[in-house]
C-alpha cells in the first residue's frame, strides 16, 4: 500500500525509512554512537534522535548452522528495541545497516527495515499553544537545559 501524501499548512512531511533493532541494552547507545557518526539521525530541528523500548524478551534457538552451537530449546535474552528514521536513501540505508551489524553484538541481529512517513512541525507555528512544556511549569521530564 502506497504511503498518502499529506496536504496541510500545519506540518510538512517526508518519505523515509524507519529501522528498528533489537539489542541487548547495554549495547544499545554504543550502536546509536557508531551511527551518528555516519549520519546525524536528523529529525527537524534536532538530531541524535533515536527511541529506545523498556526491556522485553528477545527468544532465538540456535540452529547450529552458524558461529554458535545449536541449542535444544529457545533461550531468552532481555532486549530493548532502538528505532530512528533515516532518509529515502538507498546508498545510507545500506551503510547504516552494515554499521549496525559491526556494532551489534550478536551474529545475527534483528533489523527490521520499514517505508516510512513522518512528520514535521512547520518553524514558529503553534508557540503560544498552552500544552507546549514551555508555556507551562516544567513537568519532571523536561530537561535542565529545556527549562
Amino acid at each position: 500500500m502506497p504511503l498518502p501524501t499529506l496536504k496541510t499548512k500545519r506540518f510538512t512531511h517526508e518519505h523515509g525509512l524507519r529501522i528498528t533493532v533489537q539489542a541487548p541494552e547495554p549495547s544499545a547507545q554504543n550502536i546509536i554512537d557508531h551511527l551518528c557518526k555516519i549520519t546525524s539521525l536528523k529529525y527537524g530541528d534536532y538530531d541524535s534522535v533515536t527511541f529506545k523500548t523498556a526491556a522485553g524478551i528477545q527468544q532465538f534457538r540456535s540452529l547450529g548452522s552458524g558461529r554458535n552451537a545449536a541449542t535444544t530449546d529457545a533461550v531468552e535474552v532481555p532486549c530493548i528495541e532502538l528505532s530512528f528514521f533515516l532518509e529515502n536513501d538507498a546508498a545510507l540505508a545500506e551503510q547504516v545497516i552494515e554499521e549496525i551489524y559491526c556494532s551489534h553484538p550478536y551474529e545475527e541481529p534483528v533489523i527490521f527495515v520499514e517505508n516510512c512517513l513522518r512528520t514535521l512541525h512547520i518553524r514558529g507555528m503553534d508557540e503560544g499553544n498552552p500544552n507546549r512544556f514551555w508555556n507551562s511549569a516544567p513537568a519532571d521530564w523536561v530537561p535542565e537545559e529545556h527549562r
